[in-house]
Order: C-alpha cells, then sequence, then structure tokens
C-alpha cells in the first residue's frame, strides 16, 4: 500500500487526475510548496480576526458596516464579509439587530463576548450614558459602548459608568473616570454605590445612620444626600474598579 496525491489538470472542458506515488522527491517538492505560501492562514484565523476587528469598533462605539469589513480585509465582494459575520452571529459570538446598516452587537451577559482568541479571561461590558429610572436594563442592552475587563468573578454581571462633577473626588473618582460597577441592588454600610435618586444616578458612599440612607460624598464641597422616607432610591450597583485615561 502507498500513499498518493493528486494533481488536477483543467483543460477547457476536461480534467485529468493523475495517481502519482509519494516519494523523498516529492515530499521535498510538497515542502519547497508549503514554503512558499508562508502567509496562508490558518482555518478559521480570517474569521477570529474579523471578530476581533467588530469587537474593537463596537468597543470604540460604533459598529462597523458589511462594507467596512469588506474593506478592511481587502474581499472581493461584499458577500465574503457578510458569510463571515453570519457564521459569527450562527457562533453566538456576535447578535445582530435587524434593520440598521451597524447592527451587530456584542452579546449581553453569558459567555459569547470572552471570545478573544488565545486570551480568554478578558471580557466586554457595556458602558452606559445617563441611567433614567427604571431603565437600567434598557440601558445595558443599548450601550453607548463597551469597556474591556479581565479577571474577576466571571458570574458578575458589570457595567459601566463615565463620571460627571468632582463630588467623589477624595476617593480618587474623578470627573471623566469610568468606574466598572458590580450589579446588585444591595450594599453594606460603607461601599461606594451607584444609586438611583428619583430620575438621576449618582456615585456615593453609602451610609446607613439609625435606619435613614446617606449618600455621602467624598468632597467637603458637596452636602451629604439625606433620602428621606417619600423619596425614592434604589441600589444599581457596587463599584468594583476605577479607570482613567492618562491622555
Amino acid at each position: 500500500m502507498f500513499r498518493c496525491f493528486f494533481a488536477f489538470v483543467f483543460d477547457k472542458q476536461t480534467f485529468v487526475c493523475f495517481n502519482i506515488p509519494v516519494t523523498k522527491t516529492n515530499q521535498k517538492e510538497a515542502k519547497a510548496m508549503s514554503s512558499a505560501h508562508p502567509n496562508r492562514r490558518r482555518p478559521g484565523e480570517t474569521r477570529n480576526e474579523i471578530f476581533a476587528f467588530v469587537r474593537d469598533r463596537i468597543a470604540a462605539g460604533a459598529s462597523p458596516t458589511v462594507r467596512e469589513v469588506q474593506r478592511e480585509f481587502g474581499f472581493r465582494a461584499v458577500q465574503s464579509a457578510q458569510q463571515h459575520l453570519t457564521a459569527l452571529v450562527a457562533e453566538g459570538r456576535l447578535t445582530r439587530e435587524a434593520g440598521t446598516a451597524r447592527g451587530y452587537r456584542l452579546p449581553v451577559g453569558g459567555d459569547s463576548a470572552n471570545h478573544t482568541g488565545p486570551v480568554g479571561a478578558v471580557r466586554y461590558i457595556p458602558r452606559l450614558g445617563r441611567v433614567q429610572a427604571g431603565a437600567l436594563q434598557e440601558a445595558i442592552e443599548d450601550p453607548d459602548g463597551w469597556l474591556p475587563v479581565a479577571g474577576g468573578d466571571p458570574a458578575a454581571e458589570l457595567f459601566a459608568l463615565t463620571v460627571r462633577g468632582e463630588s467623589m473626588r477624595d476617593a480618587g473618582i474623578l470627573p471623566g473616570d469610568t468606574v466598572v460597577v458590580r450589579r446588585q441592588d444591595t450594599a453594606r454600610d460603607g461601599e461606594i454605590v451607584v444609586a438611583l435618586v428619583e430620575d438621576e444616578a449618582t456615585v456615593k458612599r453609602l451610609k446607613l445612620r439609625a435606619g435613614r440612607i446617606v449618600l455621602q460624598p467624598e468632597n467637603d464641597d458637596f452636602a451629604p444626600i439625606e433620602i428621606a422616607p417619600d423619596t425614592e432610591i434604589r441600589i444599581l450597583g457596587r463599584v468594583v474598579e476605577v479607570r482613567r485615561r492618562l491622555v
């Protein structure tokens, strides 16, 4: 029994298949042919790169269109880009909102946002803008962008908010900082939380005083927010990380 490979020759409407025994000479020729294509992609490599491109664009705030994916990867036909994107949706790595050209999204929750290639510990969490009363879930499902986070409890539901104002300055939380928040509806005394007071979200330190709730700023220029019995308040989550851009 001997191994063979097939050579195909096409001439108009005919093709011929030659059965050629594998010899040491043929093996050398095969290696030479392989080395002549050092940039040949491994199966699935292009799709992983497309996912990374789409993920990074979404994280920057705008999902790419199919034609932008086509141009980025040099596909001759837009259908090639569409096929890869459709496959990523079928694999659960992306979702698609119908009726919009920039409709590709990262799935919210679960492990599907963790497809980052060899480094599987990074996941993307929704970056929110203003959170109105009763609308946290809607804001999470339609975020302003995405933020990569690594480590921590993979089961924890996280979201990110951009800080406005200087009320938490002395706690090291400055205007423009991004806080990573673990979503939960309870917190302990002294923890820094995101609380929804009536129709506005605020970052403060939670103080429990003789049955009263106080949202304590970390800046003497700001007064504590003492929650009256008839004031609606809801804890949205606990701040677990602060990020700041240096440039």
